[in-house]
């Protein structure tokens, strides 16, 4: 019988929030032991069949090694993990490994600009009209993250490399953890609306400079959040005081 299990997710949403908190916490770091499955049910407060459900996903994501007869090991999910993995990681916001939402916006700077040239080669039309709503945008931080994520999605859509629109589908989760905190800054969004204007103009003149503005922009977009981070720390620091 299951006892502890919050109410709003169901069993083994639960036990996986409760492992994988704990890793992301250095509760269990790599290289570390989970006590054993007749233990740790009664820890989390769930039926072992259901612990044993969710320790085998883990384990094919890349968080955890099962040895049978041993107990399980806490992998280096930085060298064992893949976008499965990267995707779970995200819905945990408030235990981000530090330094990770950097690194992902380091590939997006390396990823956005080449899939921004796709979809302004293949369907200049369709960007240039979504671009078109942002001179209506209010100059609130959720209406800029939302309308920016978007356009993402929209031209990772139209390079017709679905491939592109899956690993932005495992990035969504992420952004929306920081998109507030970053679009929270009046630089940011002023950036983004001078971005969408010069991405604009420049499929209007056939597309010349679509990959070296986004890549401007994405460089950019790290240093404002670097600036976001710096913040919060001095009002954590103040709270704390």
């Amino acid at each position: 019988m299951e006892t502890k299990t919050n109410s709003f997710l169901r069993p083994t949403q639960y036990v996986e929030h409760e492992i994988l908190t704990s890793i992301l916490d250095g509760t269990y770091p790599p290289g570390a032991v989970l006590p054993n499955e007749r233990i740790l049910a009664v820890q989390i407060g769930v039926t072992r069949p259901t612990l044993r459900e969710t320790l085998q996903r883990l384990s094919s994501e890349g968080w955890i090694k099962i040895r049978h007869g041993k107990q399980t090991v806490i992998n280096d999910y930085w060298k064992n993990g893949g976008l499965r993995l990267l995707s779970t990681m995200a819905k945990y916001g408030e235990f981000l490994p530090d330094g990770l939402i950097t690194h992902l916006l380091e590939v997006r700077c390396t990823l956005l600009p080449i899939i921004a040239r796709l979809s302004v080669e293949k369907s200049p039309k369709a960007v240039f009209n979504f671009l078109a709503l942002a001179d209506d945008l209010d100059d609130k931080a959720n209406i800029f993250a939302t309308y920016d994520w978007k356009l993402q999605l929209l031209m990772a859509r139209h390079s017709r490399n679905p491939i592109y629109t899956m690993i932005l589908n495992d990035f969504t989760s992420v952004f929306e953890a920081m998109a507030f905190h970053y679009f929270s800054l009046q630089k940011a969004r002023k950036t983004s609306g001078k971005y969408y204007i010069d991405l604009s103009d420049a499929i209007q003149q056939g597309g010349t400079g679509v990959e070296q503005i986004v890549r401007k922009t994405m460089e950019k977009s790290i240093e404002i959040w670097n600036e976001v981070k710096t913040i919060k720390k001095h009002e954590t620091r103040r709270t704390k005081e």
